[in-house]
């Protein structure tokens, strides 16, 4: 079982329900590997009556075939989404536009009812290592808060002034306090959005293999087996049939046979990107 709450996590959700009375706008940020499996279950009782502005990062990690179909699919359920690469900043600047937009139609509001211009308050709101913190500082346009590909960094909520306009709210990453569904926390594991405490990288790296054959069966436009071939230098059909297997071989040309060492270069070649775009889930 794939399970992570730590401390801090439990403790920053206790700060994020005091907090959600003060925010006006929620930027929900997914990672566009695993849009599904990074939607929080408690996401529609945060938003409440709040405005809300889906952003999917990441962009550049999966196949454009895959980002349309995912688009096609979030504009069918009416939900707008906006999708960027908080890392070279690709589509932060129209996440920064909506943002602001969306508090224009709240100041309206506020001065039909005698109240005072003020900037909008936006909480950034994800599972660990989506991306939230790495999109502030985009939308800053300089490093206001710590951002690292790995969960767990941020771990206490901060405001940050994003011009006169618009305030945001920097939270560490939000998970389930059980995380009930185990192929989607499966997902988490490949996608580096939960501590790796949580699970052995070897068992991970297998269950990797095996989906990565699944996704050339099903998605005729994902093809990471000649990536794989090329890179280490081992047919992939090993890997389908049998991913302990070419985990050892691969383990004996690149890491002197230490199976637990080649499992993580396969897990963070991925998480570079060095092995994709690959779309690890479809609507």
């Amino acid at each position: 079982m794939i399970q992570w709450y730590p401390g801090h996590i439990a403790k920053a959700e206790k700060q994020l329900n005091l907090s959600l009375e003060k925010v006006d706008l929620i930027i929900e940020v997914r990672d566009a590997r695993i849009p599904r499996s990074t939607s929080h279950p408690c996401l529609q009782k945060w938003i409440n009556n709040k405005k809300h502005l889906l952003v999917i990062n990441r962009r550049d990690m999966i196949p454009t075939k895959a980002l349309e179909i995912w688009d096609a699919w979030f504009k069918q359920q009416g939900q707008r989404v906006l999708w960027c690469n908080a890392k070279d900043g690709a589509g932060t600047k129209q996440i920064k536009e909506a943002a602001i937009g969306l508090g224009k139609e709240l100041n309206n509001r506020r001065k039909s009812r005698g109240m005072e211009h003020r900037a909008v308050r936006a909480l950034t709101l994800g599972f660990p290592n989506v991306g939230k913190s790495a999109l502030i500082n985009r939308l800053v346009n300089k490093k206001v808060v710590q951002s690292s590909r790995r969960a767990g960094v941020t771990r206490s909520l901060r405001w940050v002034r994003v011009g006169q306009q618009l305030d945001l709210l920097d939270a560490p990453g939000v998970l389930p306090s059980r995380l009930e569904n185990q192929e989607a926390a499966l997902r988490l594991a490949f996608c580096d959005d939960i501590g790796q405490a949580s699970y052995d990288v070897e068992y991970v790296a297998i269950r990797f293999l095996r989906l990565l054959g699944q996704c050339e069966q099903i998605h005729s436009f994902s093809k990471p087996s000649h990536i794989l071939e090329k890179r280490y230098g081992i047919q992939i059909e090993e890997a389908k049939n049998n991913g302990h297997l070419w985990l050892q071989t691969a383990a004996k040309q690149h890491t002197s046979g230490n199976t637990r060492r080649m499992a993580q270069k396969l897990l963070d070649d991925f998480r570079k990107n060095l092995i994709g775009p690959i779309s690890l889930e479809l609507p």
